[in-house]
């Protein structure tokens, strides 16, 4: 039931991570905080299509 999604920073927009979810358990959208090498500082990083 796990699937593959898309990281992609909030500042930049551009996807920078790859992750899997469980979509039946977390039905919203994910958002982490991450490192973005083009922003050069950790931002937060939502699920993108």
């Amino acid at each position: 039931m796990r699937e593959i999604i898309a990281l992609a920073c909030t500042e930049c927009k551009r996807r920078n991570y790859g992750t899997t979810k469980n979509k039946k358990k977390t039905t919203d959208r994910l958002e982490l905080s991450k490192y973005c090498r083009f922003c050069r500082k950790h931002t937060a990083h939502k699920e993108s299509k």
